[in-house]
């Protein structure tokens, strides 16, 4: 049985168990529910160990391994160029859709206080910090104490230094450097693995003591997240058609030409085993140059998931939205900018241990409590499937505009050597 299988069963069962006591007898399923939610809680701090120094060691890998494939060419760089617009276009509009959706939903104010209670998280912020405020902590002034106090957009931005100033070093010490942060990274999603070995445990807990406490309305509210995530997917996608068209490849030909990857993509719900799909779409249906798709496509799948900061948008967004919280701008804008750098590090990781590792530092970044995203983690995988599909469509996208890029300068270089021959037969 698959790990995502037993995860889902553990939520399934969990749930039938908390409702089914509750309706029986509320004082014992009550008593259940202390007994239970510090078994998941404990689990919950073990994942949450791992993150400092995973999403550190993630950054810092990241920001050279894209310094050394700009570093490759021009077309490397510019490949790398539309990455990063592309993942910061979709993290805003994840940024403004995913509360403006959620605001339309009904938010019964007695289901959030018993959620709360449940989960025993009342401390979750519930006032934006002044923008002022959140400009002068961006910069931390004792990265020793952001660290202490998972204060992960600090913390990143010092990565974020940390990792541009490694490629500036000496070629051998910086090798050994980011050795010792893979070696790091690589112990931490060990640990991760572990812990998600005993996944089932910890669901069941988690979903039997908000069952037990909240009842029924937990349900309607996990449906809510499924159609969020997957209607932020579908849109992303749709966005991506449009790039694509004014990047030069006509409407209907690239959804035509895309189609294929996009099957696969579904169906393994891998963007690695799509990759031959989208070698063969991006340069015998869409006519894409092999040399380009070559280099961009295997760059797309190593650095490049555009759903990814969309996802994190959009959990932060429903977990606010479940306590009854409301984000501000600048709160909102620093999760966007955190979740563009954590995705270009993390697209390398299995997908139960990037939901965990990835989420975690953006829900906590808002002053989130994390305590319902272990439960998130089971219901994920219907999203997951629209993600992949989103992911694949990007690749293809993010080659067109590159090689419509290069086609464009490439006339420009031809009609300048033109001009200089008759300036010189002149």
């Amino acid at each position: 049985m698959s790990m995502t299988t037993r995860v889902l069963l553990a939520l399934i069962a969990g749930a039938v168990a908390g409702l089914v006591l509750v309706a029986i007898s509320p004082a014992t399923a009550d008593t259940a529910a202390a007994f239970m939610q510090p078994i998941g809680r404990l689990w919950l701090n073990a994942l949450q160990m791992t993150v400092v120094p995973l999403v550190v060691s993630l950054v810092v890998i990241g920001v050279t391994s894209a310094n050394d494939a700009a570093a490759s060419g021009r077309t490397a760089r510019r490949a790398m160029l539309v990455f990063i617009v592309l993942l910061s276009a979709g993290a805003a509009f994840a940024a403004i859709a995913a509360p403006a959706l959620l605001s339309l939903l009904p938010r019964d104010d007695a289901l959030v206080q018993s959620f709360r209670a449940a989960t025993a998280a009342p401390h979750a912020v519930t006032t934006p910090p002044a923008l002022a405020d959140w400009f002068a902590a961006v910069i931390p002034s004792n990265v020793i104490a952001a660290a202490a106090a998972s204060a992960m957009l600090p913390l990143v931005v010092f990565a974020l230094f940390f990792g541009f100033a490694l490629t500036r070093i000496e070629p051998a010490r910086r090798d050994r450097l980011v050795e010792l942060f893979q070696a790091i990274a690589d112990a931490m999603i060990v640990i991760v693995r572990w812990l998600l070995w005993i996944a089932p445990l910890g669901v069941f807990a988690l979903m039997f003591a908000v069952c037990a406490r909240v009842g029924v309305g937990m349900l309607g509210a996990f449906g809510y997240y499924i159609v969020l995530q997957c209607a932020l997917y579908i849109a992303v996608t749709l966005m991506l058609y449009l790039v694509a068209q004014a990047a030069g490849t006509p409407l209907r030909r690239f959804a035509a030409g895309v189609l294929p990857a996009q099957t696969i993509a579904a169906s393994t719900q891998s963007s690695l085993a799509s990759l031959p799909a989208m070698v063969e779409s991006a340069r015998v249906r869409l006519g894409y140059p092999l040399e380009i798709a070559s280099l961009v496509l295997p760059m797309a799948v190593s650095l490049f998931r555009i759903t990814s900061p969309v996802q994190y948008i959009g959990v932060t967004a429903f977990v606010a939205w479940i306590y009854g919280i409301d984000l501000g701008a600048a709160q909102l804008a620093g999760c966007a900018a955190l979740a563009v750098v954590i995705s270009l590090g993390s697209v390398g990781l299995p997908g139960q241990v990037s939901f965990m590792a990835t989420n975690m530092p953006v829900v906590q970044a808002a002053g989130l409590p994390v305590e319902p995203l272990g439960l998130l983690l089971a219901i994920d995988t219907i999203p997951d499937v629209f993600a992949t599909v989103g992911n694949v469509t990007a690749d293809i996208t993010a080659t067109g505009v590159v090689a419509g890029r290069e086609a464009r300068n490439g006339s420009a270089d031809d009609t300048n050597d033109e001009t200089f021959s008759e300036t010189s037969v002149g």
